[in-house]
């Protein structure tokens, strides 16, 4: 199911905020919202960095640019 939302409360640095706002070019809440969804992330991206020289390929670099 879908769930519902949380009100929560943070107190920032004001200049953190408005680097990150001007950043993401969004409001507080969504910019808030895209910084955690960073964060939640971050796990992912180190997992698919170990990654990185291990993963074999059955198309040549040549090939995908050439399927353009």
């Amino acid at each position: 199911g879908m769930e519902t939302a949380r009100k929560i409360t943070v107190e920032v640095p004001p200049e953190l905020l408005k680097k990150a706002q001007r950043a993401s070019g969004t409001g507080i809440t969504q910019t808030v919202r895209t910084g955690l969804e960073l964060v939640a992330a971050s796990e992912s991206y180190a997992r698919l960095r170990k990654l990185r020289g291990k993963v074999r390929f059955s198309r040549k670099l040549a090939e995908l640019k050439a399927d353009r």
